[in-house]
């Protein structure tokens, strides 16, 4: 079985690692980026499945992230990690073809599971 190559962009190294070392294993691929500007690096790299990424980093927020790949016409599902719990951030990254978010603290199982029902979703 293929595992699912997941493109993590996320500026807390310590968060990164712990979600790296949850999620890295028989079902998935994990490759860090540290901030926006290398996570479109990485994504040229290596044409990931799913994109989990911050929107509150250093250089290029998640959503300008987002913003260049749909540009570039990249149909990719992204899942985004927030600090930011406000309906408006949240309806805003909406109406920008996010396909959810997960608010910051978070369990690594809702985690799993929210990457797992979206990549089902865009699978169908």
């Amino acid at each position: 079985m293929e595992k699912i190559k997941v493109l993590l962009v996320e500026d807390e190294p310590t968060l990164a690692m712990i979600i790296k070392d949850t999620l890295d294993g028989n079902e998935f691929d994990i490759t860090l980026a540290a901030n926006g500007e290398e996570g479109l690096s990485r994504y040229a790299e290596i044409n990931p499945d799913i994109i989990v990424a911050d929107i509150m980093m250093p250089k290029m927020d998640g959503i300008t992230v987002l913003k260049q790949l749909r540009l570039q016409g990249r149909q990719i599902p992204i899942l985004m990690l927030t600090a930011l719990d406000g309906e408006e951030s949240q309806l805003r990254g909406f109406g920008m073809d996010i396909d959810d978010y997960v608010t910051k603290p978070f369990s690594m199982p809702v985690l799993l599971e929210k990457i797992r029902v979206i990549l089902s979703a865009w699978r169908n």
